[in-house]
């Protein structure tokens, strides 16, 4: 039978993975008077990534960031190395996927029009983040790429979308660490109240973004 003290340590981590963790107090939310800079969670069924308008992001910080700069906004996304660069996917890159640990890639999206309208079909998230969170966010994005990936690693590709590249990743892929999870280490990283542990899914990871994020459906040109 299971002890009291085991089922005790249970229920506590259950508690925990549960609930959001609080924000980091230096870093979110944004001071009132001081640089408000917006990132979005996008949502696009089950894999979410992060959109981040390129005007915003420090060369210095995120280098290869500045392939996108004559695009308004950079999609950000994480996943499985061979699933993800798939032109189409199939059941058995599913559950290699899914089962297997396996190498990971990051993928970057560069648009022009806002995220609600050029994601129309997916859930879009507004976070405010302050000028300092933002930059330890681009930060964690740009410590993501592998020690070998640069911006002539991969060629350009025509995938779901006109401008996109594809770069050898950090970490291992597997159904504990994946696209959902890593964008809520991203937020995670800029202050944002959110728990990774507790954010397998993409419907949890839009539930948590929501706590103090905008869901957008009607783009405010003022932004």
């Amino acid at each position: 039978m299971i002890n009291a003290r085991l089922i005790a340590i249970l229920f506590i981590a259950a508690c925990f993975l549960s609930a959001c963790l609080g924000p980091v107090k230096s870093l979110y939310p944004p001071d009132i008077g001081t640089q408000i800079k917006y990132v979005y969670v996008i949502s696009h069924g089950w894999h979410t990534g992060i959109a981040i308008r390129t005007r915003d992001i420090s060369r210095g910080i995120w280098p290869q960031s500045q392939e996108f700069a004559a695009v308004e906004y950079i999609e950000a996304g994480w996943g499985d190395w061979d699933y993800y660069q798939a032109p189409k996917a199939t059941s058995g890159l599913t559950l290699k996927a899914a089962l297997l640990p396996t190498r990971s890639v990051i993928h970057l999206v560069g648009f022009n029009n806002p995220p609600s309208e050029y994601f129309s079909e997916s859930t879009v998230i507004e976070i405010a983040l302050s000028e300092k969170g933002f930059a330890r966010l681009s930060e964690f994005i740009a410590g993501e790429y592998s020690d070998a990936a640069s911006i002539n690693d991969t060629a350009p590709r025509q995938d779901l979308y006109p401008i996109s590249r594809f770069y050898p990743a950090r970490g291992v892929f597997h159904v504990f660490n994946n696209c959902n999870t890593w964008v809520a280490r991203a937020l995670r990283s800029a202050g944002y109240p959110i728990t990774p542990f507790y954010a397998i899914t993409s419907g949890n990871v839009v539930n948590q973004a929501k706590t103090l994020g905008i869901t957008v459906e009607f783009w405010d040109k003022n932004r």
